[in-house]
């Protein structure tokens, strides 16, 4: 039995890896400031949490409440950040402060208990990163081989072409699994978040022998899932739009591939990743291992909610998106052991029964609203034709 504390652990996937932890028979510990924009603004203690968790409310920028949090604690799982790409481009302080000083407190906590040898002798400390950090995906030339393209210019996003290009002789190119060891590339505030906590991480195994993992999570989803945030991913932004029969505007022609990965299959890779001993400071992909387009995640959602849903091309899109990324996950099953289990449909089945008894809240058109002001969404100089389309029920 292991005493673990996971910062940040009041959201979708801090509970569901404590969860798994208490059927292992850990004990575990929750540190969570419980942000009003995930929880309400009359946040307090969600009720899908394990009953036998130890609830410590207080913000991980904080040295002394870390500092009491990390009593008797042997294992780390540190979620505690902001999430959303958009957001993150013009509330940079904020998501700065989260993720770089929170991240860089536990760290100073962590490295000075360990020097002094005061408490536990720490086993393992997982990192909670992203697949931002890479930027765009890894991509293949026809006629250059691989390739990572730059970020795509807003210019030519306007002029209707989305797709990424050859950074050597400017043709399209095709998106394949990226892998780790691949160039770190982030094009949002949020995903250079993500690299710093690595970077720090990094230094601080070096320096004081702390056993760090980091999992760059891919585009994780499932129950649990905020419904109130409209920053928290796609698939409830386009839940609450279905719900409320309202059209879905698939940007970029709904054609930009993401890796989704559920949640309870996160957990999972999460109790692995406790469990097993590699080197210090080891970056692994936590994904489905495939790509999927936009409009089939809508298109999918759809079907299991037994909805039609009004499916636009408004030639819409959106600043700090990438046009493809989908993970490579040899490293996980070979060091991991990690399998996921969860296919997308049964993923969003899953996501789709639990939503139905929540309470939810449509915030779209605020989110457009935002990014707009800060120039940061804009519209191709006109859509496709046959922009509109059903999915069906």
């Amino acid at each position: 039995m292991t005493q673990v504390l996971i910062t940040g652990g009041a959201g979708f996937i801090g509970s569901h890896t404590a969860d798994l932890l208490i059927e292992a028979g850990h004990r575990v510990r929750v540190l969570d400031l419980l942000d009003p924009q995930i929880h309400g603004p009359d946040a307090d203690w969600p009720g899908y949490l394990n009953p036998k968790v130890e609830l410590v409310r207080g913000d991980v920028c904080d040295p002394q409440a870390v500092e009491a949090a990390l009593t008797d604690v042997e294992s780390v799982f540190h979620f505690a950040a902001r999430t959303g790409v958009g957001q993150s481009m013009y509330a940079m302080r904020d998501y700065a402060s989260t993720a770089c000083v929170g991240t860089t407190t536990l760290l100073e906590v962590l490295a000075m208990r360990q020097a002094q040898r005061q408490g536990a002798k720490l086993k393992r400390l997982v990192l909670s990163s992203s697949r931002a950090v890479y930027g765009e995906g890894t991509f293949r030339c026809a006629a250059c081989g691989v390739v990572y393209p730059p970020t795509r210019k807003r210019q030519d996003m306007e002029a209707g072409d989305f797709e990424a290009h050859c950074p050597s002789c400017g043709k399209p190119v095709e998106p394949i699994a990226t892998a780790e060891d691949r160039p770190l590339a982030p094009i949002s505030v949020y995903g250079w978040t993500k690299k710093h906590q690595e970077d720090y991480c990094l230094q601080a195994a070096r320096a004081y022998d702390l056993p760090i993992t980091a999992l760059r999570y891919f585009n994780v989803y499932g129950s649990r899932q905020s419904l109130k945030n409209p920053y928290t991913g796609v698939v409830s932004v386009f839940y609450n739009r279905l719900m409320n029969h309202q059209p879905i505007s698939l940007y970029e022609r709904g054609l930009p591939r993401r890796d989704f990965v559920h949640v309870r299959d996160v957990a999972q890779a999460n109790l692995l990743a406790m469990a097993t001993d590699v080197e210090p400071g080891t970056c692994i992909n936590i994904g489905g291992g495939s790509g999927d387009t936009i409009a089939e995640l809508a298109q999918t959602l759809a079907d299991v909610c037994g909805v039609q849903a009004d499916l636009r091309d408004n030639g819409e899109f959106r600043v700090g998106d990438v046009w493809a990324c989908y993970a490579d996950i040899e490293r996980a099953r070979a060091l991991l052991g990690f399998v996921p289990t969860m296919s997308l449909r049964q993923g969003m089945a899953e996501f789709a029964d639990w939503a139905r008894t929540q309470d939810s809240q449509d915030r779209y058109q605020q989110t457009v609203k935002e990014l707009e002001s800060h120039n940061l969404f804009g519209r191709a100089g006109a859509p496709a034709a046959g922009g509109r389309g059903k999915a069906s029920t």
